[in-house]
């Protein structure tokens, strides 16, 4: 903020002597002495003087307001106000008070201004002059005081304002500086939150590593440990089947010898018996020869009676009769015949071995076969079920602790049996069979002995009744298959059931095909079966129901593989079979026959059977189940006979 200059006019001096106040008055003690002086110039003088007051010296503001008697009135030229102007704005922009202009009237005191005037004028101006000269220097100390007073005023509010203005940017720089410490300190937080934050980090990171390595270490371990047990299992697992195998070798070598000592036996019986019989024979004709010597007379009657020629003719014709009768009695193909002796054999001579293994051992492989039986009645028209029954079956047969012919005959007896349940999967059940028989082919033969025991017409073969071979119709299905319980046969109705199953088990287990496995017992035994069917057996109600339910299941399969020979089959059905069926004019016949019909006449070969393809996942919610599809059976198979 600029000073205000002030500028004074400083007053005349009278007849060169000016009149100083006393130093030490105050601002107060002068006016009144300049009042005081004015009186008396008033009193002692007629004429008005120029600086005669007529009432009290009173100051007014800007606005009319009175102001204190202390008040003064000062001149400030205009080329300084102008100078100023810019000035007062920049103080009013700091918030300082603005300077009001102060104006001083001029005061001249002249003795030379009328030289014209006359000596006692002069005289009279002279006295004036010389008193107004004393009140001009009073006001002049007056004026001075008060523009020292003013200056010292202005001074100290300059440096009222200047240490103000200092305080505050004191204030501001100390403001400021606490705001720099304050960022500093905040950035020294963060710094410090930051290198705690990466410490955690880098710790955290380095615990996790460090958990990671601690994991690899302990699975590399547990693998490790697994390798090593699965080795010393696996040499475990090999040192007990070689004992199984040598002690297996052992025991079969020892039914082998029991059984070649049998058969030394039997062979010993049967030389013995022929001998016997040759002995016989000698002594017979020994005795005729001389019974011929005795009696010459009775030749003629001999001769007319036969003699031991005619015996022996009628003996040679009896054998011959028999042989016919029964040549009509089975009717089968003999390489069908052929292959049923092998299997049963085959299943003949493991019962032997097992029931040796059975007898020289405590163990009680019961729950083995009860084990068997339990995967295979679980076993249901879905992919992964199979694989899985297939699988634990296999594991059950490599299971050191049941030898093996044991675990494959009760899988044979159990698989066969479960035909006769109402949940059986025809379909399923052979893909178990297929896959079990592909890592142990043994067990296919011996599963197709249990079918041929259960069934002939899986053979094929058929024994007809005939009165003379058989004591009566009872023992005739017994013959063929029917089953008795408690002393009672089961009815027709039942056994063509159960006939039905056995069939389909078959049909579908010749057409059944799975990745990566051989059926070694596939289509082409299929197709033999067809033609050994058709060569040799009759047309009557077990044999219609045995074909209708292989064709149901293998009919697909065969016309895919074989197309135009497939078809001369069915037309040699349809035109051979068929018409053999009618012509016994049975009514019994007449729903099995419509049926063949129509799956002939409807092409019914062309369609999949249901469940030939096995679910991916599990539907048994949607998936019909195995007893519907038998159902036709059971609530038809009244009008089979």
């Amino acid at each position: 903020m600029e000073a205000v200059k002030l500028e004074i006019r400083r007053p005349q001096i009278v007849n060169g002597i000016g009149l100083e106040p006393d130093p030490d008055w105050s601002f107060k003690s002068l006016l009144s002495e300049l009042d005081s002086l004015e009186k008396k110039l008033n009193l002692s003088s007629s004429v008005s003087l120029p600086f005669a007051k007529t009432k009290s010296r009173e100051i007014y503001g800007e606005k009319g307001t009175k102001r204190s008697s202390n008040a003064f009135v000062m001149r400030v030229s205009d080329e300084e106000f102008e100078d100023s102007e810019g000035e007062n704005e920049e103080v009013r922009d700091r918030g300082l008070v603005k300077a009001a202009r102060f104006n001083c009237n001029e005061f001249y005191f002249s003795s030379s201004d009328d030289d014209s005037d006359d000596q006692p004028c002069l005289d009279v101006q002279t006295y004036l002059m010389n008193e107004v000269g004393l009140v001009e220097s009073a006001l002049y100390e007056l004026t001075h005081e008060h523009q020292l007073g003013v200056k010292e005023e202005i001074r100290n509010t300059i440096s009222a304002l200047e240490t103000d203005l200092m305080n505050e940017s004191e204030k501001s720089s100390s403001a400021h500086t606490k705001v720099e410490k304050y960022r500093e300190a905040r950035r020294e937080v963060e710094r410090k939150f930051d290198v705690q934050y990466q410490r955690r980090v880098a710790e955290g990171l380095d615990n996790h590593l460090t958990a990671v390595q601690r994991d690899h270490e302990l699975k590399s371990q547990i693998e490790e440990r697994k390798i090593r047990s699965d080795a010393a299992h696996e040499e475990a697992k090999r040192r007990e089947k070689a004992l199984q195998e040598e002690r297996l070798r052992q025991e079969k070598a020892k039914a082998e010898a029991e059984l070649q000592a049998k058969l030394k036996a039997e062979e010993a019986n049967r030389a013995a018996l022929e001998a016997e019989r040759i002995a016989a024979k000698e002594a017979a004709e020994k005795e005729a020869a001389k019974a011929s010597k005795a009696n010459t007379s009775e030749v003629p009657q001999t001769e007319a009676s036969g003699g031991p020629n005619a015996t022996s003719s009628r003996v040679e014709n009896d054998k011959t009769n028999k042989s016919e009768l029964a040549g009509n009695m089975l009717r089968a193909a003999e390489s069908a015949l052929k292959l049923e002796r092998e299997r049963l054999q085959k299943l003949k001579e493991l019962e032997e071995i097992n029931q040796s293994l059975r007898s020289s051992s405590n163990q009680n492989f019961d729950s083995t076969g009860r084990l068997i039986g339990r995967l295979i009645r679980q076993i249901s028209g879905n992919k992964d079920k199979v694989s899985t029954q297939a699988s634990e079956l296999v594991k059950i047969f490599n299971n050191p602790r049941c030898p093996q012919t044991i675990s494959i005959a009760y899988f044979a007896q159990k698989v066969v049996s479960n035909c006769e349940s109402p949940s059986h999967s025809a379909f399923a059940c052979a893909h178990v069979i297929v896959l079990v028989t592909s890592q142990f082919p043994q067990a296919m033969d011996l599963v197709l002995a249990e079918i041929h025991r259960a069934c002939i017409y899986t053979v094929p073969k058929h024994i007809s009744y005939t009165k003379s071979a058989f004591e009566s119709k009872e023992a005739y299905w017994k013959v063929i298959g029917y089953k008795e319980d408690d002393g009672k046969i089961e009815s027709t109705t039942d056994y063509l059931v159960r006939l039905d199953s056995y069939m389909k088990l078959y049909g579908a287990l010749v057409q059944t095909e799975v990745a990566g496995c051989q059926n070694v017992h596939g289509l082409k035994e299929g197709w033999a079966w067809l033609a050994r069917f058709l060569n040799a057996l009759p047309a009557n109600m077990y044999t219609a129901v045995a074909l209708y339910a292989f064709l149901q299941m293998a009919g697909f399969a065969l016309f895919r593989k074989y197309r135009s020979q497939f078809m001369k089959m069915l037309n040699f059905i349809s035109e051979n079979f068929l018409n053999a069926l009618r012509s016994q004019d049975d009514p019994d016949l007449r729903p099995i026959t419509s049926k063949i019909q129509c799956y002939l006449e409807d092409k019914l070969f062309l369609q999949e059977p249901e469940g030939r393809t096995l679910q991916s996942s599990l539907l048994s919610n949607n998936m019909a189940p195995e007893s519907d599809y038998h159902g036709p059976y059971h609530q038809q198979s009244r009008h089979f006979y």
